[in-house]
């Protein structure tokens, strides 16, 4: 498993995402590219998939409004969704790929949300 976890860690340094935490017994790393949206995005290897996981934000006193968008928003996108963690406290952006399959024409997504 090593192997993909320094696959998946060249493809970070490929992407000139900055790693600025690592857990290599677990295959954990941390990355940010605030230029373009990433911040503290986890990137988790867990065989046979690779998990990133992105706070997006945290959960407003009102949420009617904003879970709903969300569901709408889900329904349309074609990797990843949107989740609340198991606190209630934060949605985050999550998207599983398959470790087997990965290749550098991964994109991470830049997202927009708008409650309106």
């Amino acid at each position: 498993m090593q192997e993909k976890f320094n696959l998946v860690k060249q493809y970070i340094h490929d992407m000139e995402l900055a790693i600025i935490s690592e857990d290599t017994a677990d295959e954990i790393v941390v990355v940010e590219d605030e230029e373009n949206g990433i911040k503290n995005l986890v990137i988790d290897c867990e065989e046979p998939i690779v998990v990133l996981e992105q706070v997006i934000l945290k959960v407003p006193q009102k949420t009617q409004a904003l879970y709903k968008r969300l569901l709408q928003m889900n329904r349309t996108l074609v990797h990843g969704a949107f989740v609340l963690d198991e606190d209630e406290k934060y949605i985050i952006f999550r998207d599983t790929l398959q470790l087997e399959n990965l290749d550098r024409n991964v994109r991470l997504p830049k997202i927009h949300i708008s409650c309106s």
